[in-house]
């Protein structure tokens, strides 16, 4: 089974999510191959911190500071309830493209690498709250990941991997995807968001199932490569 998905560094859910995610499929032992596609929150976020966590999502979502901050408690649960030491409050936002650069990287040159480097990238921010357009950080990161030193500057002090970058998010655009996480699975059923482990258990061995089937079968529920798995509670 491949497992396509769009995330950014700095989304909860795309970390909680794919924990989720993880844990079902290992539970089910499943041979999986991941493709990870870049998807910014914010392409114009600044390079250093400009607002609190809480403040931010105060005003994304028009809540007061107080409730604000008890969403941010929330979520940070959630990550917590998936055995990550989530301190969603204290995160430090800046622009991740110079991560997500990183991880093309990664993706070219070491593919063996990429699950690592994700998880690095995903704790440097949520558990060691590291500011992701640290160029220092990133290095670090990228080292601990396996990366050469040399290609990480060569990578960091350049535009390379750029059009890679916005290549993924103009096909997350195209294709109506405006949030993440968004998951394809086997490029034929969608899933946007962050499931719950039980449903995203019941999610793939649905996937499993219907992959023992004909095709023709349900080739009337797609279009442009994409098909909606409609009775998952069914």
């Amino acid at each position: 089974m491949k497992i396509t998905y769009w995330s950014d560094f700095a989304c909860p859910y795309c970390y909680i999510g794919n924990s989720r995610l993880k844990r079902a499929i290992n539970d089910l032992n499943l041979d999986v191959e991941f493709d990870i596609r870049a998807f910014e929150l914010d392409q114009n976020a600044p390079k250093d911190v400009k607002s609190t966590t809480v403040e931010r999502f105060a005003i994304k979502y028009g809540l007061s500071i107080e409730d604000a901050r008890k969403q941010v408690a929330q979520i940070s649960g959630l990550g917590r309830d998936e055995g990550i030491d989530f301190k969603y409050e204290s995160t430090l936002y800046t622009n991740t493209r110079d991560a997500h650069r990183l991880m093309k990287l990664a993706q070219d040159k070491y593919p063996e690498n990429v699950e690592k480097l994700a998880r690095l990238l995903f704790d440097a921010y949520f558990v060691e709250n590291l500011k992701l357009a640290d160029k220092e950080v990133l290095l670090k990161i990228a080292l601990d990941a396996g990366l050469d030193e040399n290609q990480i500057n060569d990578v960091l002090n350049s535009n390379l991997y750029n059009s890679q970058v916005e290549e993924d998010e103009d096909i997350a655009l195209s294709g109506g995807i405006h949030g993440v996480p968004f998951y394809l699975f086997d490029n034929k059923y969608s899933i946007p968001g962050a499931l719950s482990y039980d449903d995203f258990k019941s999610v793939l061995s649905q996937i499993v199932a219907e992959n023992e089937v004909d095709d023709d079968k349900d080739a009337d529920s797609c279009a442009d490569g994409v098909c909606k798995i409609w009775n998952l509670n069914g």
